[in-house]
């Protein structure tokens, strides 16, 4: 083994990065026998130098972070501060200087990924970010290597926590929104402001990165068709439920049939109780792959916390390291497919759509009108009207995006349509 220590820098000591920190010391026997070498931690970088840090000396501790990646006998970054200023600024000022950087960074890596590879690679460094996606599952490398000899169709998941224990938590106890959210956040799952969450921010910067990896294409962050889930209510679980379904968060990425592009989204949808994601509850993570010669896999775990996350960053640091010895450098950005990203009205799938209408002779004629109209063919139709109002709750066959935003602005149009309560896409079928 040699005696020489890699030295590693730490950009950022919260809940991610403390726990890096003790589980380089903890285990820093056993990381020394799986790398080939031991690992030291040459330089914590931090906002609030005051603040207590159990188990690391403060004489590492320091508020230059540029001093620090700049230092020039750094071996590994470990950038854990997030955000994208000036977290990109110190990642490439640590490729300048010599160094391969791990990262947990999803919303820097979703908006500058392709610029951040090529400055990795003219430098001769490695660029690693297991932990932006999904914590501590396994989701990165397999899909960079382990499949690196297959073609993958689909990539759908559950890749924020904070959303999956929300709609759970309405799901099974039959709580609306504000209320889930409520928990949520006294249990710690949602921030104080939970809008990176709620409204599909975080899972669109994964789903970003998800299809730029799957597809050999670059998708960023603006690629990404958002919807967030505010909207969805209790009415909505008894409509899913009533078609024996359930309402997740889900980030999409698709393969076109013909091959020729790709699609990325993350909205609300109902999926079927007998599809695997249907069952993951609380605060998991689960991710479904389809490819051509592996067909289905299912990826699942915790998909945030602390020492999940820091597993996932361990796990980088170990492979960088071992690189780092041998003297080579692991796989970088594959964008050679260059295939175009589609808007979202090319997109085709099922869609639930619950409207409210006057209950009179008609109106069923009327709306069913509309959808032929615009090529929305319809699958099932129930009603339930009491004192002149009633409810009308739509079920399609599969239809584009565009076409069925074409019949909703008609279907708003008609006098006898009071409101459109609810559009939810149907999956996983």
């Amino acid at each position: 083994m040699r005696t020489r220590p890699l030295k590693v820098a730490l950009l950022g000591c919260g809940v991610v990065g403390s726990e890096v920190a003790r589980i380089m010391t903890t285990h820093a026997d056993d990381l020394a026998a799986r790398i080939g070498a031991p690992v030291e931690l040459a330089g914590v970088a931090v906002r609030r130098p005051s603040k207590v840090r159990e188990g690391i000396d403060p004489a590492l501790v320091t508020t230059d972070a540029t001093a620090l990646v700049k230092r020039g006998d750094i071996d590994v970054v470990v950038e854990v501060i997030g955000g994208i200023e000036p977290a990109r600024t110190l990642i490439t000022t640590a490729f300048e200087y010599g160094a391969s950087v791990v990262s947990a960074n999803k919303a820097l890596l979703a908006q500058d990924g392709a610029a951040l590879h090529a400055a990795a690679n003219e430098h001769g460094e490695d660029l690693y970010y297991e932990a932006a996606v999904a914590g501590a599952i396994p989701l990165i490398r397999p899909l960079r290597e382990s499949l690196a000899g297959d073609k993958i169709n689909r990539v759908m998941g559950i890749v924020n926590g904070t959303t999956n224990f929300i709609l759970d938590k309405m799901d099974s106890t039959g709580a609306g929104y504000q209320e889930a959210l409520d928990e949520a956040t006294a249990l710690g799952y949602a921030e104080a402001d939970p809008t990176a969450d709620v409204e599909g921010f975080d899972a669109a910067a994964k789903a970003a990165i998800l299809a730029g990896i799957a597809f050999h294409t670059r998708v960023r962050l603006d690629d990404v068709y958002r919807e967030g889930m505010a909207e969805v209510t209790a009415s909505d679980f008894a409509s899913a439920k009533a078609m024996g379904c359930t309402i997740k968060l889900l980030a999409i990425c698709e393969r076109a049939a013909d091959g020729g592009s790709v699609t990325a989204r993350v909205h609300p949808a109902m999926i079927p109780l007998t599809h695997p994601l249907a069952s993951v509850r609380g605060a998991y993570n689960a991710v479904f792959v389809e490819s051509d010669a592996s067909g289905q896999l299912m990826f699942y775990g915790p998909g945030a916390g602390g020492a999940p996350t820091a597993s996932a960053v361990l796990g980088d640091l170990v492979a960088v390291c071992r690189n780092r010895l041998s003297g080579a450098t692991g796989p970088g950005e594959s964008a050679y497919a260059a295939l175009p990203v589609s808007p979202m009205g090319d997109v085709v799938t099922r869609y639930h759509i619950s409207l409210d209408v006057a209950d009179k002779p008609g109106v069923l004629a009327q709306v069913a009108t509309v959808f032929a109209e615009h090529g929305v063919s319809i699958d099932t139709v129930r009603q339930q009207g009491k004192d002149g109002e009633a409810s009308l709750v739509v079920v399609t066959h599969r239809a584009s995006d565009a076409s069925l935003t074409g019949t909703v602005e008609a279907l708003r149009k008609l006098d006898t349509v009071r409101g459109v309560a609810s559009i939810m896409r149907v999956e996983g079928e």
